[in-house]
């Protein structure tokens, strides 16, 4: 049997491709949507025009987060740079640096954290591309990449992402681009301050490759995971792939804001409005009030702090008129200290500034500054100090230890309370291992979302073990 001639490699493009030429070169790119719709032969024919337009100037980056996935792409530049030059472009495999005929570069590179940008610092680029974005759980290194894209007047240095939805970076791929703007309509990115375009393909627009046979890959890559598949097939961002929680944050679980005054129960520091405080006690008589609140704290300074506002159902309606069975665990409120625009990067704060922003908190929802906090801070580390639960005390904060024990116990407690959100049974009655603040029973697990939050919907699963999250997202 003979196998089928493949067609040798041509310089046609997709409708896609000749859009994304024709854009604006002022404007930096996010090639998106799905998979297969051909970004990474629209990065390289880009990068063919900059060589083109501006000869030895153009000094040119593309990095990956790993080695092996520049393999595909300097496999892509050698067909296109082979079609247009021939044997008179050169690639140095041990430097992976392209050298075209009229003195361009092309620098093919590993870029997987902070760590690497060493090599690149006091370098100059006038392109620079980066392909699957999306595995990136933090854009920092790849913004850090930006002091290095400057040029001489009259070029245009660009920056050009490319990812697909589902990977660790689905979270701030959607915040800072997908959303921001309908496609191909220019739009200003926050962080940058840099004009962006949105530029989205899907394999259905690429006519060189087998669609229906790419259509059964995915299907078959995505077996177990339909809402994946969909997101690689339609270039649909709304899933939150990649997420600990995503299966579980549905309607059920995340409902409208709560807020501290139309929450029924006895402030902890009676006061104010006396018809007002004079009805709250009417309601906690009638067994209608939802009695305590807590705070629920993992500690962090290189990482985020995460700080929750906490109540626990009696077995009574909430403000939403929505019924939430005895022992419901419901997140009212959140802070957390993580830089602007990085989900996994600490504001470095100290205990006694923390503190001061765990007390506003708590005096938003008229409680006082005690819950529970993970184990950790207890340990005495031989500072004057003491503890770090010694620090907070002193500044007015009261922690009792959570007893967390192992994380993926917790995390699958944590799901299955999420997941049985709007049962009428209780879900908190089902698992045993409480920690006691004041004498009442606290579990940090959450049934329902009662305010959009930070972080839970960003905790990522480890590569390494899908059950749990990176130790830098615990």
């Amino acid at each position: 049997m003979t196998a089928a001639a493949l067609a040798p490699p041509t310089l046609d493009f997709t409708d896609f491709q000749k859009q994304v030429l024709v854009t604006p070169e002022d404007s930096d790119l996010f090639l998106g949507g799905g998979r297969g719709g051909g970004k990474s032969f629209a990065v390289a024919i880009l990068m063919l025009r900059h060589a083109e337009q501006y000869g030895q100037a153009a000094r040119m980056l593309f990095v990956r987060r790993s080695f092996p996935g520049i393999v595909d792409f300097k496999q892509t530049t050698r067909d296109v740079f082979g079609l247009v030059y021939g044997r008179a472009a050169s690639y140095n495999a041990a430097a992976h640096v392209w050298r075209l005929p009229n003195g361009a570069t092309l620098q093919l590179d590993q870029l997987e954290g902070h760590v690497d940008f060493g090599k690149f610092q006091g370098k100059s680029y006038s392109l620079i591309a980066t392909d699957e974005a999306g595995q990136y759980s933090d854009p920092a290194a790849l913004d850090l990449l930006r002091s290095c894209l400057r040029a001489p007047a009259p070029m245009r240095p660009r920056f050009i992402l490319a990812a697909n939805p589902g990977g660790p970076g689905h979270g701030w791929l959607v915040r800072r681009h997908v959303f921001a703007a309908p496609p191909w309509t220019p739009y200003t990115e926050a962080k940058s301050g840099r004009r962006f375009i949105n530029c989205p393909s899907l394999f259905t627009d690429n006519p060189f490759i087998d669609q229906r046979e790419y259509d059964s890959q995915l299907s078959a890559a995505t077996a177990t995971d339909p809402e994946l598949g969909r997101a690689w097939r339609e270039g649909d961002w709304h899933v939150a792939r990649g997420a600990y929680f995503s299966a579980v944050l549905n309607d059920n679980v995340m409902v409208e804001p709560w807020s501290p005054d139309t929450l029924p129960r006895i402030p902890d520091a009676p006061g104010g409005d006396r018809a007002f405080m004079q009805k709250m006690a009417a309601l906690q008589r009638a067994g209608r009030s939802w009695g305590k609140l807590y705070l629920a704290h993992d500690f962090g300074v290189s990482a985020p702090s995460v700080t929750y506002v906490v109540a626990k159902s009696p077995g009574i309606e909430g403000p939403d008129g929505r019924f939430y069975p005895r022992g419901s665990i419901v997140l009212l409120d959140e802070y957390a200290s993580h830089e602007p625009g990085s989900l996994s990067r600490g504001m470095q704060y100290t205990v006694p500034i923390l503190s001061d922003r765990i007390r506003e908190l708590a005096g938003r929802w008229s409680m006082r500054p005690e819950g529970v906090a993970d184990d950790s801070i207890f340990s005495r580390t031989g500072a004057t100090a003491g503890s770090i639960s010694d620090e907070f005390r002193a500044a007015g904060v009261f922690f009792a230890p959570a007893r967390k024990g192992d994380r993926i116990p917790g995390w699958e407690r944590m799901r299955t309370l999420l997941q049985d959100a709007g049962k009428p049974t209780s879900p908190a009655s089902t698992f045993p291992g409480c920690a006691s603040i004041g004498g009442r029973p606290f579990r940090p697990c959450l049934a329902t979302l009662a305010r959009p939050t930070t972080l839970i919907p960003a905790l990522l699963t480890t590569p390494r073990t899908r059950a749990d999250t990176p130790l830098s997202a615990a």
